[in-house]
């Protein structure tokens, strides 16, 4: 019997090894399935969400294979319809239950808001805090108190108009409107948010980053780019019949470059961009036969220097 429950605690500890080391290899795998980090602050969703997948690979893991070790080695024996043995209620079992989720729970939250802090996105309502280990100041509303610098560095500054259904870009630097964003790599950039019409939200899933846009004010919006390349910006909100098309590309370039595109983009006379979304409600509009319900007129197309 001695010898029986020896192995009973030698096989429960190397199933929690084993789990633990697949939830692990799990949780790392995670990186995988996001796009590639094109921001500083995107490592801190990454590891939360690499911490996230671990645990939860870890408590599925452990329930599963407990659920198939019940059955494989505990089962009934064939033509045994007899009840099982009458337990009441466990004060331990219970305590035990009870306080490892509300453990788990904790420990989550500590780390979602220590990633939240560090990245300082409180929301337009919140103080910049100045405890802030990495120095990260985003997404605080523009009628506070802002330093034109940042840990001894400039901060480009870009403001970004949200209207149904195009996202439009001016560069006070050069006096350049664009309804394609580029940004200056490992510089400090800050958004002047603001909203046209009804709420939207600016979301751009390589930066990990996401802002609502709330109409009547201006939120300023901080991150650092840091990978070079073309991405996507998204509306998160939805806005209205024609949101899936406010789509923008978010161009990471050099600080060279960025001024070349700049100067370049300046000698361009305004023009009319072309909008997905005003030349389908146009059309609809012109067909003789009307068909489903009545839509939100789009605002006219944007007038810029460069439209991508």
């Amino acid at each position: 019997m001695k010898i029986r429950h020896i192995l009973n605690i030698l096989t429960l500890m190397s199933g929690i090894v084993a789990v633990t080391l697949i939830s692990i290899g799990v949780g790392k795998q995670a990186y995988s399935w996001l796009p590639p980090q094109a921001s500083a602050e995107s490592h801190l969703i990454d590891d939360l969400f690499s911490f996230l997948v671990t645990l939860g690979a870890f408590i599925f893991l452990g329930v599963t294979s407990t659920v198939l070790y019940s059955i494989t080695f505990h089962r009934a024996k064939q033509h045994d319809l007899s009840d099982g043995p009458h337990i009441e209620g466990n004060v331990t079992l219970e305590v035990v239950w009870t306080a490892i989720p509300i453990m788990l729970v904790l420990w989550i939250a500590s780390y979602s808001y220590q990633v939240y802090e560090q990245m300082a996105i409180q929301g337009p309502a919140q103080l910049v805090h100045l405890h802030n280990p990495i120095s990260m100041q985003s997404a605080f509303a523009a009628d506070q108190e802002t330093p034109e610098e940042v840990v001894g560095e400039s901060v480009e500054k870009i403001d970004v108009l949200a209207k149904q259904w195009a996202w439009v870009f001016h560069y006070p630097e050069k006096n350049v409107t664009s309804t394609e964003l580029h940004l200056p790599s490992d510089r400090r950039i800050r958004l002047a948010l603001q909203s046209e019409d009804v709420l939207h939200g600016f979301y751009i899933p390589a930066f990990r980053l996401k802002q609502d846009i709330v109409p009547g004010h201006t939120i300023d919006f901080e991150f650092t780019p840091i990978r070079p390349g073309k991405y996507s910006l998204n509306d998160s909100q939805y806005s209205g019949t024609y949101f899936a098309t406010m789509q923008a590309n978010v161009i990471i370039e050099s600080p060279e470059k960025y001024h070349e595109w700049l100067t370049k983009a300046a000698s361009h006379i305004p023009t009319p961009a072309k909008n997905q979304a005003a030349s389908e409600y146009a059309q609809t509009s012109s067909q003789s036969i009307k068909t489903g319900w009545e839509t939100v007129k789009p605002a006219a197309p944007p007038v810029v220097n460069f439209s991508g």
